[in-house]
């Protein structure tokens, strides 16, 4: 054994004792293996973030954008509405909750799509009076694996694509993982709905991200395409029972109607006065193709203050400005110049907004602000919402610059609540996001672009068409992967370079695996399973892509198979709940201990191991 190699071992066990002990974040444990190796010589200084220019690295980072914006526009909430069984039983629903997790995962970020699923899977649980985890884990387990099925599902295929071109082999294509993820993750999907879930334990929700804020009231209005159109109340009120919202009221002709009966028929151009909670209002409005009444384009505050300048002159009072505003002159919002956010605000004890209303204060023409829904403890009004007249406790679900929200809350004594997800749906933002994911998708799987290359475009687009708000983008950006998979790749680099790879792999093969190839194959994936259930997936794909390939060159073999069964094991993360970000998520709110991931998890795994053996040697024979 060589000195370099002695000390790039040294690094490899340093860097993987420091990932299990878990006291530092992923990120800064990669940073400093890769200063490690740089002031032992074993990495360049010019070579140092050479990783950060990584196609890997860049289309991990584009593909989280573009996940944002199925995330935001409501893309992801249309699909799970035409997908999941309304009025199925515990095995059909976990089966069809967990093959969508599975679907999306392939072609999304699999955390964004446990994330975007969660609700769903909670709401699920209370239909079917289960606890939350057993609905929860099933959940998860299903992202994890539809992850394993495209280039682009999970950071750990991107990485050891990555070292197959840089061993001169060229990168693997979108869909060279799907023929062994797709039978992983299909026989893994049976396996969780028929037997998986009933081995969940049944714990007590242990709380969830959010907070009860109670129901808001809003109005929405009927367009002309809406399919509520031409429904009556009844009909809509059936729609609206699976998302606990209800109409409480209808507006036509500027007159109110309290408690309408459940026979009238509904106008395009009514609006519906709707009760609902905020996580449920988007839910609500897709389902009937509604939009909010207030949501309207606002006018730029130097256009409205020219604007109001010029209605002095001319004798009008500036109130004037605000209720032509008010009363709908604005266009339907297509596109701004500013980033848009929603925000809740809770009107504080003292403040000046008591008694007055969004009108009163000018809020859409002096803020450029909209105010989308009131809540207020269960308490219903009589009055429009621009006419409503606030209170001390009120809720209110704000839409306008962050700047603007930020100036009026700290202006009018309000405080915005913890930040937390609603997406208010949004059929063009959502055909857009949807067609430029595919577009990225078909451009890479064809090989007209570089993946990476295809990818940047996607994000360049989805900031040209606003799907994704520019400020947005850097935040979608799970930057400590990123720094984390830019920093191990030249620490891999270097493990190829001194032969320690090498040297690892053939411990393994002639100790475990006695020169056997398949057997040598079986090592390396339960290694790889064993240990990316210990520390972070991407983590273990970059230590273990150098020693499969070592690995193969030891037994003279395709290298594939080995590059294959390394990313396959590093996605396979069932038994901690530390292995992957997804099984992190479901924590709480699943209400779980620790050791409670085995017990679903380890007869997934041999099931995983019993399927992926054999499809290796046939997609990718020895």
């Amino acid at each position: 054994m060589t000195h370099d190699q002695l000390l790039i071992l040294g690094i490899l066990v340093a860097t993987v004792a420091m990932f299990l002990w878990g006291r530092w974040r992923h990120d800064m444990v990669a940073v400093g293996a890769l200063l490690g190796c740089v002031l032992a010589g074993l990495v360049s200084p010019a070579q140092a973030f050479a990783g950060f220019s990584h196609p890997a690295v860049i289309t991990v980072a584009c593909v989280l954008v573009l996940s944002l914006g199925l995330q935001t526009s409501g893309a992801v909430d249309a699909l799970t509405r035409r997908v999941l069984p309304a009025k199925a039983g515990p095995t059909l629903s976990i089966a069809a909750l967990t093959a969508l997790a599975a679907v999306l995962s392939g072609f999304m970020n699999n955390v964004g799509a446990l994330a975007l699923l969660m609700p769903v899977a909670i709401q699920l649980s209370a239909r079917l009076d289960l606890p939350p985890g057993k609905v929860l884990m099933p959940l998860a387990f299903g992202s994890i694996l539809g992850g394993t099925t495209t280039l682009i599902g999970t950071p750990p295929n991107l990485i050891v694509s990555g070292f197959r071109d840089t061993a001169g082999l060229g990168g693997y294509g979108m869909f060279a993982f799907t023929p062994v993820g797709l039978a992983i993750t299909a026989v893994g999907v049976v396996f969780i709905a028929l037997v998986g879930w009933r081995l969940v334990p049944a714990r007590k929700q242990a709380g969830v991200e959010g907070f009860e804020t109670g129901a808001y009231l809003t109005e929405a209005r009927v367009p002309d395409d809406s399919k509520s159109a031409g429904m009556t109340l009844r009909e809509i009120e059936q729609l609206l029972d699976e998302t606990d919202a209800q109409v409480i009221g209808l507006v036509r002709n500027d007159v109110r109607v309290t408690a309408p009966r459940a026979g009238r028929r509904v106008r395009a151009g009514d609006i519906l006065v709707i009760e609902a909670e905020a996580a449920a209002l988007a839910d609500a409005l897709s389902r009937l193709g509604l939009k909010l009444e207030e949501a309207k384009e606002t006018k730029p505050r130097k256009e409205v203050e020219e604007g109001e300048a010029a209605a002095t002159e001319n004798g009008q009072a500036s109130a004037d400005t605000d209720a032509t505003a008010e009363t709908g002159d604005y266009a339907e919002k297509t596109e701004h110049s500013e980033d848009i956010v929603l925000l809740e605000l809770a009107v504080l004890p003292g403040s000046t907004l008591a008694g007055r209303s969004a009108s009163d204060i000018l809020l859409r023409t002096r803020y450029s602000i909209n105010l989308l829904a009131v809540s207020r403890h269960g308490q219903r009004s009589m009055a429009r919402l621009r006419t409503l007249s606030l209170r001390p406790g009120d809720l209110l679900l704000t839409q306008g610059p962050p700047e603007a929200i930020s100036e009026f809350a700290a202006n009018f004594g309000c405080v915005p609540l913890a930040q937390r997800e609603l997406r208010i749906p949004d059929k063009r933002r959502a055909i857009l996001a949807s067609g430029i994911m595919l577009l990225a998708v078909a451009t890479a799987a064809f090989g007209l672009l570089p993946a990476a290359v295809s990818f940047a475009a996607g994000v360049l687009a989805s900031m040209a068409l606003r799907t994704v708000p520019p400020r947005a983008v850097y935040d979608a950006v799970d930057w400590p992967v990123v720094v984390l998979l830019a920093s191990l790749l030249p620490v891999a680099g270097a493990m190829q370079a001194t032969g320690a790879a090498d040297l690892v792999a053939r411990v393994l093969l002639d100790h475990i695996a006695q020169g056997d190839a398949v057997l040598g194959l079986a090592v390396i994936l339960v290694t790889t399973m064993i240990l990316t259930d210990l520390m972070n997936n991407a983590a273990t794909a970059a230590v273990m892509a150098p020693i499969g390939l070592g690995a193969a060159s030891q037994l003279g073999v395709n290298p594939d198979t080995f590059l294959m069964a390394v990313a396959i094991g590093a996605s396979c993360a069932f038994l901690t709940p530390i292995g992957h970000q997804n099984n992190t998520l479901i924590l709480g709110p699943g209400g779980f201990r620790f050791g409670d991931y085995w017990r679903m998890g380890l007869p997934l795994d041999a099931l995983v191991i019993t399927v992926t053996l054999p499809m290796l040697l046939l997609v990718w024979p020895l």
